[in-house]
């Protein structure tokens, strides 16, 4: 019944997503983005995006000053290497910004407004030029002003999730069950790989190739060349990407199990662990702990053997994926008393943010 009803709420969330995309319509909830750099925490949640003072919680600024109905965040921030942050809107108006990240003030006098879908996935930037797909279905292809650089590219579908680079190529999944591989310096592509189902999450990069978990329930190895084979399976849908550690894959599914797959033998590292709910978030590997986060709103940690080492409550539920910022881990729930928790590797908890109104 636990996995029915998160089905549901992902579900739920997905339609308005693209009920948004097509009518115009805001969403009114969701689960928050999350990014971090060494000295603040960004979270995208509803109206708001807020930087968060890493040592004391304290919000720093927020974007806009004012709340607007017709703008709506919810997608992680990108952070760039020469300070900006990307983040676009699911509101009536899927317009694409960039912050300066001390300040929160814009960098573009006009923000990038082509699209005609919200922007749920996160952009990458690869030497300045930044590539942001969206639930319309096109990747579109700006400079670091905003500036349309290319032509966007069709991919179809509604992507929801960043692309990812091995330096030479794109990787950008797609709800249609597609996987495209792209050439970014010339547009062009290769046939798209079906991988039979809807892909919510970025790819993971490895040493030849990518790894892809999908509502099929599988792990995919994917070459450049768009060859693939199921590597692993699950109990139920996959939505959070896979963490990869040396020679080591872990993922979890939406029953609650969470895996260790040894690369080079193909086995499971342990037996069954179900720590306590669905997982939508991706693991987090930190030094020699997974950190899990769940649907019950209970933030664990374990040891390589599969152990719960110890566990929090958040009295919230848990969908967005846990980010490492120095020696704090950052947890954001939903529908919690608070937006934004930090904790220690041990799980002492060293502060809550709750946004002002």
């Amino acid at each position: 019944m636990k996995t029915k009803r998160l089905m549901f709420f992902l579900m739920l969330a997905a339609g308005a997503l693209l009920l948004s995309a097509c009518t115009g319509q805001p969403l009114a909830n969701n689960w928050p983005g999350l990014a971090s750099d060494a000295e603040r925490a960004y979270l995208s949640a509803g109206s708001f995006i807020y930087a968060v003072d890493l040592e004391s919680g304290e919000e720093v600024w927020r974007y806009p000053e004012e709340a607007d109905t017709n703008t709506l965040f919810y997608s992680r921030p990108t952070l760039t290497e020469d300070g900006q942050i990307l983040v676009g809107s699911v509101g009536n108006t899927h317009i694409l910004v960039s912050l300066d990240a001390a300040t929160g003030s814009a960098n573009w006098a006009e923000p990038f407004s082509e699209a005609k879908g919200a922007w749920v996935a996160s952009p990458l930037v690869v030497d300045g030029t930044i590539y942001a797909p969206n639930t319309d279905g096109f990747l579109y292809i700006l400079d670091r002003d905003g500036n349309q650089a290319a032509d966007p590219i069709e991919l179809g579908g509604s992507l929801w999730s960043a692309p990812v680079t091995d330096g030479n190529l794109l990787y950008v999944t797609s709800l249609d069950h597609h996987l495209h591989i792209l050439n970014p310096s010339n547009g062009a592509s290769g046939d798209p790989v079906d991988l039979g189902g809807a892909i919510p999450s970025s790819p993971v990069l490895s040493e030849g190739g990518v790894y892809v978990g999908s509502f099929t329930s599988n792990i995919e190895f994917v070459t450049p060349r768009g060859d693939h084979e199921v590597i692993a399976t699950a109990s139920n849908w996959i939505w959070g990407s896979p963490a990869l550690d040396g020679e080591t894959l872990y993922y979890a599914d939406l029953s609650g199990f969470v895996y260790s797959l040894d690369l080079p033998t193909g086995r499971q590292n342990w037996d069954a662990v179900q720590p306590d709910g669905p997982v939508a978030a991706s693991p987090l590997v930190v030094g020699d702990r997974i950190y899990i986060a769940t649907e019950e709103g209970t933030f664990f940690a374990l040891d390589r053997d599969g152990e719960i080492v110890w566990e929090k409550e958040t009295g919230g539920k848990i969908y967005t994926t846990p980010v490492l910022s120095g020696e704090l881990i950052l947890v954001a729930p939903y529908q919690a008393e608070f937006a934004l928790a930090a904790y220690d590797t041990e799980g002492r908890q060293a502060w809550t943010f709750a946004p002002e109104n």
